[in-house]
Formats: structure tokens, sequence, C-alpha cells
């Protein structure tokens, strides 16, 4: 289907409170790929002046055999060209043909590319940036044009930005409609230069200003609002459609499906993006328990990494609750971990009839890395197992912003440094690269190489806990969480043989005994099977209180 969102929807205002960060695109057009599935692409192409356009289309080195309808476009409008039909897991070319309305010959493009889903056990790459921030200045157009180049190079099969992207929720009660249009537009001519060939998701940050608390405001006249229905005019972001699962709510007032978090496969890995933002409705400045993914949205969360038999599993949001700083000291409190500031379980309180805290689902279902965005450096931790990637800025000249405000929130790796992160998928495991970027006068002298690598590291497949299942046995293994004791409940006296293992399939603990103290154990998921009268009973418990 071909979807076009039109100006008039947006409630353009008048007035254009000028930012002084923004340069306003003014290029001739621009192509930004999205909604890549086994059988077709999605082009959101955009033209500065009335025009007519099609899309011509077939294998790499041979003839263009398909092209799609001519639609003609108003000025300024941008228009979702879906190309289907395609065969999964094959790479194709294409090109664009258009005209100014009223000419008569048709202008051509470059050869552009872009692939249909990878079949399993088909190697590739995809790309991750986040927190461009050139609308507040803390990101510098030139430095990000040089990221760009670099991901350019990587021959991947698509870009994931986790956000901080388009803002700008600094003055929300100012920022006009008229505002969020620009916003949105003067990225097209950064992604365009690489996006018409790569195709493009988007994670909402918090600066983009789509948090739920906005969204109550004054109906269709918000920032949440237009910020919704200016991303969706610019860029196409997965919606349900069979290929992807996501957000089934349609939203009223002309948002309809708000297309921020959804989930798909692609060779041997899902991925899974959250929005951490939408369901936040409380106040401004939510704190701890505020900070939701909202029951449906966790339930899909859950469904799809339950779901999913991929080898690799990983999860995007932009930062684990919104904001606050690091990764690992977030992760373990509130509907993130379960506990609050003082090391006191209440999950079931807070979430009742949840089941477990995001990490520890995360952990239990075999999630490999949780990429996040917000604090502007490299840096990498790693809890239970799951490791928690920052994702650097890739546009931070001074290459250390992110490293002298927040390094101090991580206990692991962090580095100072601009640029993206490569993740190259295979068989044989998942790498992670830290690409950098510099300026070409910080290059003199060779002491830095624009396109280093400054980190790299490998994850391998993680085993996927054992399914809660008491009545698999005689007995039950409680409580869930244990912090300090463990018991087996049975009704019976006969010896019983109990195992503990861990995340990384270790055995830890082995036990005769009815009551075991486990609060020598480090924090984190087991699974526990205890043996009776020739029965198993199989659990995973949360262990640990800290």
């Amino acid at each position: 289907m071909t979807t076009t969102i039109r100006r008039s929807q947006c409630l353009v205002v008048a007035t254009l409170f000028l930012l002084t960060a923004q340069t306003i695109f003014a290029q001739e057009y621009s192509i930004i790929l999205g909604r890549p599935t086994d059988k077709s692409i999605t082009a959101a192409i955009y033209f500065a002046k009335p025009s007519e356009y099609y899309l011509e289309y077939g294998l790499p080195g041979s003839m263009y055999g398909s092209q799609t309808p001519t639609v003609t476009c108003k000025a300024g409008e941008s228009v979702k060209t879906d190309i289907t039909g395609l065969s999964p897991n094959t790479r194709y070319a294409y090109r664009l043909r258009h005209r100014a309305v009223g000419a008569t010959t048709f202008l051509v493009t470059p050869e552009y590319t872009f692939r249909t889903q990878r079949a399993r056990g088909e190697a590739f790459t995809f790309l991750v940036e986040a927190d461009e921030h050139l609308y507040d200045k803390k990101g510098i157009p030139e430095m990000y044009k040089i990221t760009l180049e670099n991901m350019k190079k990587d021959s991947a099969d698509f870009l994931l930005s986790l956000g901080d992207t388009f803002g700008d929720d600094h003055t929300p009660t100012t920022t006009t409609s008229k505002d969020m249009d620009d916003l949105h537009r003067d990225y097209l001519q950064y992604l365009g230069n690489i996006c018409h060939s790569l195709p493009f998701f988007f994670c909402l940050g918090n600066h983009e200003g789509e948090m739920g608390y906005y969204l109550k405001q004054n109906a269709t006249s918000n920032i949440a609002y237009w910020g919704t229905l200016w991303r969706k005019f610019y860029y196409a972001n997965p919606f349900p459609n069979g290929f992807y699962t996501g957000n089934m709510t349609r939203e009223p007032n002309g948002i309809d499906y708000p297309e921020n978090y959804y989930a798909f496969e692609w060779g041997d890995a899902l991925f899974v993006v959250l929005d951490v933002y939408r369901d936040c409705d409380v106040n401004e400045k939510p704190q701890n328990w505020d900070w939701t993914l909202g029951e449906t949205q966790y339930r899909f969360l859950k469904n799809a990494l339950e779901n999913s038999t991929a080898k690799y599993k990983f999860v995007f949001a932009h930062h684990t609750r919104g904001q606050g700083r690091g990764a690992v000291n977030t992760a373990k409190g509130a509907e993130w971990g379960g506990y609050n500031n003082k090391g006191v379980y209440e999950f079931d309180k807070f979430r009742p009839g949840w089941g477990l805290p995001i990490h520890q689902l995360m952990v239990k279902t075999g999630v490999n890395v949780f990429f996040q965005g917000h604090d502007h450096l490299y840096a990498k931790e790693e809890l239970d197992g799951l490791v928690y990637q920052e994702t650097p800025m890739p546009s931070d000249s001074t290459y250390e912003i992110g490293v002298l405000a927040n390094a101090d929130a991580y206990t692991d790796v962090t580095m100072r440094g601009t640029g993206h992160l490569r993740v190259r998928v295979s068989d044989a495991g998942v790498v992670v690269d830290f690409v950098r970027a510099y300026m070409p006068k910080d290059t003199v002298g060779g002491a830095n190489k624009n396109g280093d690598v400054g980190y790299s590291y490998t994850v391998k497949q993680r085993a996927v806990s054992v399914e809660d299942d008491a009545s698999a046995g005689n007995c039950l293994i409680a409580p869930n969480p244990a912090r300090e004791t463990l018991n087996i409940l049975a009704p019976t006296t006969s010896p019983v043989e109990v195992t503990i293992i861990n995340i990384l399939g270790e055995i830890v603990l082995r036990s005769n005994s009815t009551s075991i103290n486990v609060a020598s154990l480090p924090y984190g998921l087991y699974d526990v099977a205890a043996r009776i009268d020739g029965s198993t009973t199989r659990q995973t418990i949360m262990i640990g209180g800290r």
C-alpha cells in the first residue's frame, strides 16, 4: 500500500521559531528507504518542487525490467512508494526517473541498491547510530557527514538510529508544528546521502518529544502530536503488516499507527525496537516506576522474545528507563530490574501479573545485546551474560562530550571518540565494532585514522533458560525471587537432589536439602532443577537482592 501524509494533517502554523542550529533542507529531492521485507521495500521520496517520478528496478547488471506507477507530487511533499513482488534474500538495483511538472524529459539518478530479507544462515552487517543532536549544536554537521561516509563503506543491510535525532523538546510549550517540520526535514540532506541504499529504522529518543504526557495536552496541538506526524511524513518506520509485528493501536486525529515500536527477523537474528516514552504520561519528568513500556508493549516484547527461534536476539531503545545515565546501574531498578533503590524487589507490587522485569526477561530468552544511546559515548557493560552497549555520538567533533559528562555512570569499558557501531552477524558469532570518525584536521600526523576500529568484541549464541513449569514435577520451588533461602516444598519426605545452573550453563550449586542458602550466589537468573521420586521439577528463579 502506498501512503501519503499531507502537510494539512500536521496543522502547520504560520509562525516559525527559528532554531539557530538548523540548516533547512533545500535539495531537489531525497530518497530514504525503509520497511524492507522479504518481498518489498518502501521508498520515502521527497521533492522540493512539484514533480513527477517513477522508480525502475531489477537485478544488478541487468536491464531494469520493472517500474512503479508514475506519481505526481506537490512541492515539499513526501510520498511513500512501495516496490513489491520481490524475491527474498536478493539484492536489487534501482534508480529514480523524475521531471518537474510540465517538463518533457525525465532525468535519471545514479543507480542505487537494496536487499530483501536475508535467509537464515546468511552473514550480514547492520549499523547503529544515536544522538546526532544537530538541533542544539552539540552535534556538528561536518562531523556527522564524515561518520555517514564511513557507514557507506560498510556495505550494510540497514541502519538503526536510536533517537535524539530530530528534537526538540527543550521548549515543549513554544515549539510549533512548523518547527517540528523543519527539524525532521533537515535530516533529509544527511540521511539522503546514504539511505537511498541503506534502509533506515528509527527508535525514538527523549528529545523527539513523543512522550505520553505531551500527547495528553491539547489533543492536536502539542509537540508529541506534531512530532509523530512529521516523522511519519518523511520517514517510513515499520507497522504491523505480517512481516513486522509492533504497535497495533490506531491513534486518533490522523496519527493511525504511530510506528513507534516493532520487531522483525533478518537472517539469524531477531530485532526488537522499543519506545520507552509513549506510555509515560504522569508528568514531564518521570521517575523510577513512572517509566514504563506500558503493559501492551511489554506483552509485545515478551511475545517477540519467547516466540522467536532466531540464533541471535537484539533489543534496542534510547535508554533503559528513558533518562538517567548508565546502563547496568539502571537495569537493576524499577520496571527494568524489579528492585527499588533500597534493594527490595517490588516488581510484582508495581506490575502485578506481568511476570519478569525487562532485564530478567531478556536474560531468560537469550538476548545477546541490548543497544542504547542517550549518554553520548562508547561504553560496554555486561549483566547476567547480557551485553549492554551504549552507542557513541556520530557528530561530536570534540570526541569527548559523553566521556566527560557520563563515563562515571559506567563500570566497565568506556572510550572517548566519535563514530558508529558496525555489527557483523554470522554463524560463528556476532562481532560489534566501534568505528571511529575523525575530522581531517585531527588525522594530521597519523595519530588518528578515520575509520579505524576503536574497540571490538564477539558474542556467541546464548542458551535460553528453562521455562517455568512447576507442574512438570511433584514439588514447588519458592520463593521467586529468592534473596537468602530457596525452599523445595514437596508432599513427600523422599530424598531430594537440587541442581542450580547459571545463565552460562554452569552448575553453581548442588544440594540434597529442602532449604538451601543462596545468599552467596551472584544476582541473576538461575535454572533450578529439583528431583524427587524420579520426577524433576524445573523453574527459572531470580536469586540475589543487591
